[in-house]
């Protein structure tokens, strides 16, 4: 999955790491030679008093050494920009993928998991690449020309080599082959804690109210100890790489002084070229190491990797078709036949065979206890989910028959939990019709009951509004939600328990000022409250997923059993 990932998304820049390479080739050859030239001016320079060709041979050397320099700094530059743009690609490619998730996709991964694999996950493999360019290409060709060079100052010395680069590799691959199961381990814990803090800043009302403060405290910390615990194990073993790797550096130096001064003290090699051999030895036991480096980010990568492809290689279940409709043969038309939905591995649909119609100018309203599908079923309309049997027709065309952005336009939506998106309440509504005028907005307010506490606001429609409308009440967040939604004159309005926030009063007064607005529109309405629905063209009754009544209030009053429990059990409770 990783090399799929960085073949596909490194393509669009295959020149710019065609140059890379070419950089990091000469920066590495510059390099090998430094030690020959330096080895040179000792033995024929130094040793022979011949000034003009130390003269000499430094001037090549500060020629070589910036060369080295100009191509590794350009060389640095190049792969940081390339894998930054790799990065920003691959998180657009995640964002987009998961904005194309249904319902069930989105709850299947988890809506901190999918967060983590767009930021953390993709950061993983963004450094890995940068990591790649800037060393990768560097240390095969230090490695295998170290050893060239290093031959062709002196053979006698080459077992040296033969011992030090074997004994390093193990050390490295034993502690990697340890380390490998803690970084997929510490992906996994990173996800948890973010879902216990998405979750406690989410409910962090419900929890004070129950007073839960030291329940969720100690859920927390157990989440944030299994992070540390595993982060622990993981850096103990890290912590004793780079002590190993010194250990070997340094005992090979040692012993090429020990047995390097014992050949010149035989004749059989000059001092430069014991410099030479010692700066070629360091050269390929610090490839190695960069190489180390390289594979310490690797298993961490490939496990985020991984995640990434899950999500990439997820179908969505909502798929839009390949030539939709784009414009409606009934506008305002509304009809479920025989729609049913069950999730995958289920063995009972949530809900099961409805039918009905809403036509334009006519409000149908969907009533039952909690679990018996309402929302499930509103939520087929605008494909939200994608009805496993039956068919959703909205303005007479199959709902996957259509453009996504053509159904959508025709559907003005106020979902059971109103939110609202960080900016201003201008800005909110426009989300609604992006071109809305202010009079059109002071209208929608109007319209939603919600002018009068906005006139209010020192900011008026420039208002801030705060990420989720936090700041608002959850009654005025209801209303701007319905402002939203009216503003674009939608010819088919969803109403998913969308007056639950208001009291009996607003209440009545928004759906009197609807009336007008929805006129020529199909309203279809999920609500809790009798009194919302009492006023309907016609009630739908919901029991475990099946319609169990269909008529006005009055006809379901009399004929429905179901019906009459929910209207009395609502008038005990006024009482």
């Amino acid at each position: 999955m990783l090399l799929r990932l960085l073949g596909r998304y490194t393509r669009p820049y295959r020149g710019a790491i065609f140059v890379i390479v070419g950089l990091q080739f000469v920066a590495s050859i510059m390099n090998l030679l430094l030690p020959s030239i330096n080895a040179d001016i000792i033995d024929l320079g130094i040793v022979r008093g011949d000034t003009g060709f130390i003269v000499r041979q430094g001037g090549w050397m500060l020629l070589v050494s910036l060369l080295q320099v100009a191509a590794t700094v350009a060389a640095v530059f190049l792969a940081a920009r390339t894998a930054m743009a790799f990065g920003r690609d691959l998180r657009s490619a995640v964002f987009h993928q998961v904005a194309d998730f249904s319902s069930r996709e989105v709850a299947a991964f988890g809506a901190p998991s999918l967060i983590t694999r767009n930021t953390n996950d993709v950061l993983q493999v963004q450094m890995l690449l940068f990591m790649t360019f800037a060393l990768l290409v560097t240390t095969p060709i230090m490695m295998v020309g170290g050893v060239i060079m290093a031959l062709r100052e002196d053979v006698g010395l080459s077992w040296l080599v033969a011992v030090a680069v074997p004994v390093l590799a193990a050390a490295v691959g034993f502690i990697v082959a340890r380390v490998v199961p803690g970084f997929r381990a510490m992906q996994k814990r990173i996800d948890r804690v973010n879902q216990v803090m998405r979750e406690q800043l989410s409910g962090v009302r419900v929890v004070r109210a129950f007073v839960r403060e030291p329940h969720e405290s100690a859920r927390f910390g157990r989440a944030n100890a299994e992070l540390t615990d595993v982060s622990l194990f993981v850096g103990r073993w890290m912590a004793a790489l780079f002590p190993v790797v010194l250990l070997v550096l340094n005992l090979s130096t040692v012993a090429v002084l020990w047995f390097g001064g014992r050949r010149i003290d035989a004749g059989l090699m000059e001092i430069g070229a014991l410099t030479a051999y010692i700066a070629y030895l360091l050269q390929i036991l610090t490839a190695l190491l960069m190489t180390t480096m390289l594979v310490m980010m690797l298993p961490r990568a490939t496990v985020s990797a991984q995640r990434i492809g899950e999500v990439l290689d997820t179908t969505p279940s909502v798929v839009p078709p390949a030539a939709g409709a784009t414009a409606p043969e009934r506008p305002g038309h509304l009809v479920f036949e025989r729609a049913t939905f069950a999730y995958p591995g289920a063995t009972h649909p949530v809900v099961s065979d409805v039918s009905f119609e809403v036509r334009p100018g006519e409000t149908v309203a969907i009533i039952g206890s909690t679990g018996a599908g309402k929302t499930t079923l509103l939520n087929l309309v605008p494909r939200l989910f994608d009805a496993t049997a039956g068919v959703v027709r909205v303005g007479g065309i199959d709902v996957r028959d259509y453009e996504p952005d053509a159904l959508w336009a025709q559907l003005g939506m106020v979902t059971q939990q109103a939110y609202l998106f960080s900016g201003t309440i201008a800005s909110n509504l426009r989300f609604g019709k992006p071109d809305a005028s202010e009079d059109e907005m002071w209208w929608a307010l109007e319209v939603a009951q919600a002018r009068d506490f906005v006139e209010a606001l020192p900011d008026g429609l420039e208002a801030e509004v705060a990420q989720g409308g936090t700041n608002f009440s959850g009654g005025q967040k209801q209303r701007l939600a319905i402002a939203r939604a009216v503003i674009r004159r939608p010819s088919l309005f969803l109403f998913d328990d969308a007056f639950s926030a208001l009291d009996v009063a607003t209440d009545a007064r928004l759906r009197r000022a609807l009336e007008p607005v929805t006129r020529d529109a199909a309203v279809l309405v999920v609500a809790q409250r009798v009194a919302t629905v009492v006023g309907a063209d016609r009630i739908v009754v919901l029991e475990d997923g099946r319609v169990v009544g269909l008529g006005t209030h009055e006809e379901l009053a009399r004929t429905s059993a179901t019906y009459q429990e929910i209207v009395a059990s609502q008038s005990r409770v006024a009482a």
